[in-house]
């Protein structure tokens, strides 16, 4: 018997307002330790709670992704 709890991914609960970073790193498709860097240099708000879990609101990821989306200019 499999004791443990199946991974959820987070574009399968739409309605989770709090996003662990492994979970707001799927959403983002980047990696999970490029995740606590934008957290680290403020650019992804995230709340701490305790000493070792964070979590990111998915309003402000979305927010994080509007203001930030830049694109490229193509290369001349």
């Amino acid at each position: 018997m499999d004791t443990h709890a199946p991974e959820t991914r987070a574009h399968e609960e739409p309605d989770k307002v709090w996003l662990t970073v492994p979970e707001a790193a799927d959403e983002l498709r980047i990696p999970r330790t490029r995740c606590y860097e934008l957290i680290q240099r403020g650019e992804l708000p995230a709340v701490r709670i305790g000493e070792r879990s964070i979590r990111v609101n998915r309003g402000e990821l979305e927010r994080f992704l509007l203001e930030s989306r830049r694109i490229a200019p193509p290369a001349k």
